[in-house]
């Protein structure tokens, strides 16, 4: 009943964010639990015979990010980035350490760099000048600005874009954020377009990859197996209520 209640709670979660752009789905996977081995002896048996384990219940094995691609949205809007493939942006945060996002709506922040929604800059950091009149990314991450009085864009840096050996492993700090783990392995720097990397594309968003149909079918299945499992433990409860009353 606990495991299973852990399965709604993460389908409740992809279904709260079916319309969050970049949101990865989550999903639960199960194993079965089991007693140790025996054996037992019956008249009539010159040895013991093995007993099969039994099972005692269901665990939750590991909670992890499915990070299929979602639905490249149009928007227009010069800083909505998205990464169509593989790969993340690197994120400087304010402790020091990095972390991990797969594009979005950025902005300038206050020390007037290219940041991620909540403030961290991108890396390598990009200063964007006070007096930019538009901003281009191009698909292999060549940032440029367009000037006052200046016919030909500045180009002002390069956006660095990673990916995983494991992207499952990458441990989720909310606002559509990773930071990386043993299982995630180390990020694999290049440039987008190359060695498996993805491409960037400026003025679209990706959308969350949740797919409602199959959340609300998932949602039944969960609902159901929670539901025999409270018949059963009642079924339980009263069987040993009935061993009770004959005792007495």
């Amino acid at each position: 009943m606990q495991a299973q209640q852990a399965h709604v709670d993460a389908i409740a979660n992809n279904l709260a964010n079916v319309t969050t752009p970049g949101f990865k789905k989550g999903r639960i996977s199960f194993a079965d639990l089991v007693v140790s081995r025996g054996s037992t002896t019956h008249a009539g048996m010159d040895s013991p015979a093995p007993l099969q384990a039994a099972g005692v219940g269901v665990r939750i094995a590991a909670a992890a990010r499915v990070f299929e691609g979602g639905e490249i949205k149009k928007t227009d809007a010069p800083l909505d980035i998205a990464i169509v493939g593989d790969g993340f942006f690197e994120l400087a945060m304010p402790d020091g350490s990095r972390a991990y996002a797969r594009g979005g709506t950025l902005k300038v922040n206050a020390d007037g760099l290219l940041a991620h929604q909540g403030g961290s800059a991108l890396k390598p950091g990009i200063a964007i000048p006070e007096d930019a009149e538009a901003l281009l990314v191009s698909a292999s991450g060549r940032v440029r600005a367009r000037l006052p009085g200046q016919a030909a864009e500045v180009d002002i840096g390069q956006l660095d874009v990673v990916r995983f050996s494991n992207p499952q492993g990458l441990v989720s700090q909310g606002a559509n954020m990773y930071r990386a783990s043993d299982a995630s392995g180390d990020p694999i720097g290049g440039r987008a377009g190359e060695d498996g990397i993805g491409t960037l594309a400026q003025g679209f968003l990706e959308g969350s990859n949740v797919k409602l149909l199959e959340e609300m079918v998932d949602l039944m299945v969960a609902q159901r197996a929670y539901e025999a499992g409270v018949k059963v433990v009642q079924a339980s409860d009263e069987m040993l209520g009935m061993i009770n009353a004959l005792r007495k």
